[in-house]
């Protein structure tokens, strides 16, 4: 089998995993403010470690695109150290909180310049705003066949071979490439990349090839940032903390006695 060129786009956004204590809300700016480290949106990395598996099957190479306002090439280089190849920042003040079909294009934008490839992977939804809208639009963009939330990838005779999860389990799917597959978790977590190798890879790093819009050739009429109608903190549910002495088998009879009354 031919070697296979995969591109898959990776969003940065602030970890998902922080604590409440640091986000707040801005209800007459309509903001989110999170004051929490950059980090590839964990969907997006499940698509990384699906290309990676790929990769090592049949050959290949992969390129990462991430698309904002100000993209750390610092977090993005992560995804060098998990075994992509080529890392392209599209970066533009113009890309700042893009909706969804805006998102779309820049990305289509930039993955025509990029010229050939048989596979477009992003993840199932983005951890940040979770509106799982931006892989499928950039399907019907490209013109691509699309096939939703994998939880499998395989490639076999030229088509692309997807496990799609569905509520009662899973389908099997084939589609012709070139095509997009967007993502989902049961594919699995990122490979663990060691500090060291991280560390080893910086020193020795070469430069990030940024485009802005201009570059890939999207106009500003093409650019729209999201609207939100209405934005505010979710309401304090409270808090209610109770602790059982006594025995191990007292306490689950204590702990079983909670659940029953909340029936």
């Amino acid at each position: 089998m031919t070697e296979i060129k995969i591109i898959v786009c990776a969003k940065q956004i602030p970890d998902p995993e922080a604590p409440l204590s640091d986000v707040s809300v801005d209800a007459e700016k309509m903001e989110v403010i999170v004051d929490a480290p950059q980090v590839i949106s964990p969907f997006d990395e499940n698509a990384l470690e699906a290309a990676v598996r790929l990769k090592e099957a049949v050959g290949g190479k992969i390129t990462v695109l991430s698309l904002g306002k100000k993209v750390s090439d610092t977090v993005l280089r992560k995804t060098i150290a998990a075994g992509a190849d080529e890392l392209i920042l599209l970066q533009d003040d113009q890309f700042e909180k893009l909706d969804s079909y805006s998102t779309a294009a820049a990305l289509s934008d930039a993955i025509r310049k990029i010229g050939e490839y048989d596979l477009v992977l992003t993840g199932r939804q983005a951890g940040d705003w979770d509106s799982g809208q931006v892989g499928l639009i950039l399907g019907e963009m490209l013109a691509l066949p699309c096939i939703s939330l994998a939880r499998a990838i395989n490639v076999e005779e030229g088509g692309v071979v997807v496990e799609k999860s569905i509520p009662e389990g899973y389908e099997r799917v084939r589609a012709q490439m070139p095509a997009l597959v967007t993502v989902s978790n049961e594919v699995g977590e990122l490979r663990y990349i060691s500090r060291t190798k991280m560390l080893k890879m910086m020193r020795g790093s070469r430069s990030i090839p940024t485009w802005n819009a201009e570059e890939i050739g999207t106009t500003s009429d093409a650019l729209q940032k999201m609207g939100i109608a209405a934005l505010s903190s979710p309401p304090d549910m409270g808090r209610d903390c109770e602790f059982f002495e006594g025995s191990v088998d007292d306490q689950a009879e204590k702990l079983a006695e909670v659940f029953m009354a909340l029936k």
